[in-house]
């Protein structure tokens, strides 16, 4: 736990000194659960967008992309259910006044049992070898079923509780597992109660009722609203689906670990509108096309997985989350949701327009059902980020052995695809030949010009924000007309011509090569 710890702290500190991620506001000490995205991060993000957009819109001829308005008619969020059920529920500590959300402090309680099962299941590998079994093990261990068993009792109670919104029972659940606050340690709690997550604000001058907007806490409202005008304008044919990237806001009691949970985030979210009765089939379909989006970037399958839901919003009926292994733990990255037919007859209901489909093949109309997918942009961020980052041993140029901060992100994704690198800065001659390589390559993707310090410590600056590729244009290339194009990942150096340079590196960061 300690080495994660540290491995997180690792993470957030890189994130700063090489231009990712700033504490917003930080001149005036920074407002909470909120963050600026540096030069590097802001193309890192872009990059993210594209990858997901490209994917999910450019290559499904029956998936459109809309860009809906942040603000939206109150009654909206009143037909989705968030003015009277987006709620979360809070607890405070009477002793340190610390504030938590009372779901959280049970879950992770649960992640404490889930972490004894595994050093069991990690012990009895280590102990048997090749030969050991670790399915027969968790099956027949008592120590593991005793656990298990515990585990699975408390989460019942807990999916129970937050179904039925029994305030009083996720209190008694805190009390009953002898919870304590990690600021006084005592069990000291207030009573549970629900706290709404939306921000709201007003439209003109003047406050009241009438007048009161909200910033939007999800995107997916904005895709119902406009399921009509999308499928009219764009002709589509069910099964269709509509795309969206864009910010929402949720007033987080407790936002913490960094960007995973944020007041401010932005959304990836794709709303897929089905036959009723073939929701299901839908549902598995995109279950697996979003994991196979995942292990595209080389993401290693076991810091992957799917995790169902005990406790299904209102509007579903099945919900499975892609979880992450972030160096706190499995957590959610992506959600996959059949969320019924509620949107849009909420939608329907409240504003009196019809928002049916008519189906030619069955020459009827009805509410389509909806599946939808949805991932955190910054949540992608992170896990790319804390997959990425790696300390590890290689050669100097002198043959000695030294430490390196690598930032081992997929090429297509890369910030930079390319930095250009004269040999040394004091020759003019050559370095006048690098800066017109650069403004050439410049065109076809983003590359950096850099000729502070010695090579080897540009080497070493390029690798931690992640650059690809590194050109080094020399005294040789004044003569023979190649540079040396070395790789970050294998470290190996190849001599090639200029005009060779742009082709060889296009088709190494090309966005299609995660696409095909």
């Amino acid at each position: 736990m300690a080495n994660q710890e540290d491995q997180f702290k690792k993470l957030v500190s890189h994130c700063k000194e090489y231009g990712f991620i700033y504490q917003s506001s930080e001149i005036y000490d920074g407002l909470s659960a909120v963050y600026d995205y540096g030069p590097y991060g802001a193309q890192l993000k872009n990059n993210i967008k594209e990858y997901w957009w490209k994917s999910m819109v450019q290559m499904h001829d029956n998936i459109v992309g809309i860009d809906a308005a942040i603000f939206m008619h109150p009654k909206t969020w009143k037909a989705s259910g968030h003015v009277d059920a987006f709620n979360d529920p809070l607890v405070d500590n009477k002793d340190s006044k610390k504030r938590y959300r009372a779901d959280v402090l049970i879950e992770n309680y649960l992640d404490k049992i889930e972490a004894k099962i595994n050093k069991e299941v990690e012990k009895a590998a280590a102990r048997f070898g090749e030969s050991f079994d670790a399915a027969m093990f968790k099956a027949t261990n008592p120590r593991v079923l005793e656990n298990q068993e515990k585990y699975d009792a408390i989460a019942k109670r807990l999916a129970n509780a937050m179904t039925n919104s029994d305030m009083a029972e996720l209190k008694q659940i805190i009390e009953d597992l002898e919870i304590t606050c990690e600021v006084s340690g005592t069990r000291n709690w207030t009573d549970v109660r629900q706290f709404n997550l939306m921000f709201s604000t007003q439209l003109g001058n003047i406050a009241g009722e009438d007048d009161k907007l909200y910033l939007r806490p999800e995107t997916a409202q904005g895709i119902f609203v406009n399921f009509l005008n999308v499928q009219k304008t764009t002709r589509q044919k069910i099964p269709f689906g509509i795309a969206q990237i864009g910010k929402a806001f949720r007033n987080e009691i407790v936002a913490r670990q960094f960007i995973f949970r944020m007041r401010e985030f932005e959304q990836m979210e794709m709303q897929f509108f089905v036959r009723p009765g073939e929701e299901m089939k839908w549902y598995e379909y995109w279950k697996a096309a979003r994991l196979r989006w995942h292990l595209a970037l080389g993401t290693p399958a076991e810091h992957l997985r799917f995790h169902d839901h005990d406790n299904v919003a209102h509007y579903a009926n099945a919900a499975a989350d892609i979880q992450f292994e972030f160096p706190f733990g499995f957590k959610e990255l992506e959600g996959i949701h059949s969320r019924t037919n509620f949107d849009l007859s909420q939608h329907m209901e409240l504003s009196g327009k019809k928002l049916q489909y008519f189906d030619p093949e069955m020459n009827e109309s009805y509410i389509p059902y909806v599946v939808e997918t949805s991932i955190g942009c910054d949540r992608m961020f992170l896990a790319l980020m804390s997959r990425a980052l790696t300390d590890e041993t290689v050669p100097d140029a002198d043959g000695k052995d030294s430490t390196r901060t690598v930032l081992r992100i997929h090429p297509a994704l890369a910030p930079v695809k390319c930095a250009l690198l004269p040999l040394v800065r004091n020759n003019e001659e050559l370095t006048q030949l690098a800066s017109s390589v650069y403004h050439k390559l410049k065109a076809s993707f983003y590359c950096q010009y850099d000729e502070k310090d010695a090579i080897g410590r540009r080497y070493r600056r390029q690798d931690a924000i992640g650059t690809p590729y590194c050109v080094t244009v020399d005294f040789e290339t004044m003569d023979d007309g190649c540079v040396t194009i070395r790789d970050r990942d294998s470290l190996q150096q190849e001599r090639v011509p200029i005009d060779k340079i742009a082709d060889i590196i296009s088709a190494k960061t090309d966005m299609k090569t995660l696409l095909v």
